[in-house]
């Protein structure tokens, strides 16, 4: 088992892969779509027995680990992609579009990068 060792070694979460959105087009045409945040650092994790001991000696340890790294200059960062269905291909997709347990595959609907940023 394993636990993250900072926010900024971590993807997204919250929005992306399970939830989908309308998004509509000047031309009036609308797509279904998700939004997915990725790390650009990595993703990085402990052991659950470092993470123990840590969460022991530290409770705010990824909190004081964010603020150490922009302090010394090291911003993390992300990118933004988007994954886009057609009405149409949802219509005729394998399977519901909006099960939350499943995801797009990305060689049929591939990511789309949107935008990098860095606190």
């Amino acid at each position: 088992m394993i636990c993250m060792i900072s926010l900024g070694s971590q993807h997204g979460l919250g929005f992306h892969d399970t939830s989908s959105f309308k998004l509509v087009n000047a031309q009036g045409v609308p797509v279904y779509c998700k939004f997915h945040l990725k790390t650009n650092q990595g993703i990085k994790n402990l052991p659950v027995e470092a993470a123990h001991r840590l969460s022991a000696d530290d409770p705010d340890y990824s909190i004081h680990d964010l603020f150490n790294a922009i302090a010394e200059g090291n911003f993390p960062s992300w990118s933004m992609f988007l994954q886009v269905m057609s009405f149409e291909e949802a219509g005729r997709f394998q399977w519901n579009p909006f099960d939350v347990t499943k995801i797009w595959p990305h060689g049929q609907f591939p990511l789309i990068p949107i935008i990098s940023f860095s606190l």
